[in-house]
């Protein structure tokens, strides 16, 4: 249930920032904006999915079926950078008043009851360094979601999007496959006319093309996690 954040409602609210999936983060993939693309395609594979609308959006995969996060272990989260659509939970921006205002998720795993987790607000009802930072991240993350869609069209326009299927070739020899998920068409972009690369280079999308396309280096480290808890 999101609820508008306030210090009054909400003055003795704590969160957990530990991560592991106690907390809600055994998760198979997570949404991802044009312009987290550079650090993401150094950890986690980033495609496209259909996003129920008609339209696609890009997110990273961090395991190979529902439910799996193979960058979960005792020690936390195994990567130097999250997203931000991961970063911000249990937080999101909402509408009221015609003005954005920041919510709580107030059934997010990642809410505190007693004593435990980290302060929201402090005593006298400032807010505290987490509620600043996930206040920040939200902000970057509203602001990344409109260059993210225009990038997302430009690549439909172009027919840059192309299904795909990933085989996994398990240990005792039966296959398990990835579907579900668009990958960028390396031949349509490579035969693309010098008008409409200098307009992608113009608009600054060759280079999280090149991003998602680097990024798809990072399956094989993904398979060979998900084959090793098979195990």
């Amino acid at each position: 249930m999101l609820q508008i954040l306030n210090n009054i409602q909400h003055k003795d609210l704590r969160v957990f920032t530990q991560r592991g999936a106690q907390w809600g983060d055994d998760i198979m993939s997570a949404p991802a904006t044009v312009d987290e693309f550079r650090k993401l395609q150094a950890h986690y594979p980033i495609v496209f999915q259909p996003d129920g609308q008609g339209g696609f959006a890009p997110a990273v995969l961090f395991g190979l079926q529902h439910g799996e996060n193979l960058f979960l272990n005792e020690q936390g989260w195994d990567a130097d950078y999250l997203p931000l659509s991961v970063q911000r939970l249990p937080f999101a921006i909402g509408v009221a008043d015609d003005e954005l205002r920041m919510m709580v998720d107030m059934d997010s795993k990642r809410i505190a009851h007693g004593a435990e987790g980290e302060a929201v607000f402090l005593p006298q009802g400032g807010t505290s360094d987490l509620t600043e930072h996930a206040n920040s991240v939200l902000r970057t993350l509203h602001e990344g979601l409109q260059a993210t869609a225009d990038f997302v069209q430009t690549l439909r326009q172009h027919d840059l999007l192309e299904p795909f299927v990933l085989d996994v070739e398990r240990p005792d020899g039966s296959h398990g496959q990835l579907t579900g998920f668009y990958f960028i068409h390396e031949e349509r972009l490579a035969a693309l006319d010098t008008a409409t690369v200098a307009m992608l280079h113009q608009a600054d999308y060759l280079q999280p093309i090149y991003m998602v396309i680097a990024s798809l280096s990072n399956f094989p480290v993904l398979i060979k996690r998900h084959l090793a808890r098979e195990v």
